[in-house]
């Protein structure tokens, strides 16, 4: 959680040093793509805000109200971010069509143009870099949100610069039609970072069964496996399944293989959290059940 939030604090203050530039330099040239880069990256900004406060709950140890934790506050954190996104898309794309309709002289193109683009291009190209390893080393679902916000930063600047040339070449219009593209590329990315933030607000499965019960089935005792269900972050993913042990063991003795198999998948998969087994007598009717599962392709 640490490592999360002093990411975002670094990142932080590059996007502000970002946004600075280019929309600084983007009102002073009249360059709607450029300015529209600069909103951009101060979204941006604005998201490694949201991060922070949503990593702040998120980070919050377990309670009476929240007995899961306050995990999923990082998703609804991530959710905020893709709707600062399509504002950001809404932004960008209704400057564009308005100089589409109603054309002016044109962007001003000067050296110094080139020179903060290219420059704000290396810094989110590093920016996206760092923060996707660290997103996918730690399982954070804010740092991968914020990494594709900002990796959509990285083709609006493309787009920037290529507008710029074909100004410089004589094509005042190119600067609107690249702000447009920059619409489609921000609204694509609010689609990505929803779809994931969709996953664990809706207890999508986040691992496969067969996984599960082949890790629970090298438990000594442990004679079958089903209703296996995985629901949570990423990288922190809770397990529920039921456990078959022979039908004449003690109730103390089955509790004991149900302990080992929830310390066991712990062990065996670094993502998952909890584990709760639930123990079963492996008779003829539950024989049936798991085989009818495997057949069916059910948990």
């Amino acid at each position: 959680m640490h490592a999360v939030k002093r990411t975002l604090w670094g990142i932080l203050a590059l996007n502000l040093l970002v946004a600075a530039a280019k929309l600084g330099y983007g009102l002073v040239t009249g360059s709607v793509a450029m300015t529209a880069d600069g909103f951009h990256s101060v979204f941006d900004g604005t998201s490694n805000v949201i991060g922070l406060l949503g990593m702040g709950i998120a980070g919050r140890p377990a309670d009476a109200d929240h007995p899961y934790g306050h995990a999923k506050y990082e998703t609804f954190a991530s959710a905020v971010i893709a709707i600062m996104l399509l504002i950001a898309a809404w932004r960008v794309g209704s400057s564009a069509v308005s100089e589409l309709l109603d054309p002016g002289p044109g962007p001003r193109v000067d050296a110094l143009s080139f020179v903060v683009m290219i420059g704000t291009l290396i810094v989110n190209i590093v920016v996206t870099t760092y923060e996707r390893r660290v997103g996918r080393r730690l399982g954070s679902e804010i740092l991968l949100a914020d990494a594709s916000h900002t990796a959509s930063d990285v083709l609006v600047s493309l787009g920037v610069i290529a507008g710029l040339i074909a100004v410089r070449l004589g094509y005042p219009l190119a600067d609107p039609i690249i702000g447009l593209g920059v619409a489609v590329a921000i609204l694509a990315a609010a689609v990505r970072v929803f779809k994931s933030a969709n996953a664990t607000l809706s207890d999508q499965a986040r691992m496969p069964v067969e996984d599960i019960c082949d890790a629970a089935l090298t438990v000594p005792g442990v004679l079958g496996c089903h209703d296996v269900r995985t629901r949570g972050l990423a990288m922190e993913v809770y397990v529920d399944l039921h456990i078959q042990v022979d039908p004449g063991a003690t109730v103390a003795e089955g509790h004991d293989v149900a302990e080992q198999v929830e310390r066991h998948l712990c062990d065996a998969f670094d993502q998952i959290a909890d584990v709760i087994a639930h123990v079963e007598p492996f008779d003829a009717y539950q024989r049936e059940k798991t085989a009818r599962q495997s057949e069916d392709g059910t948990p």
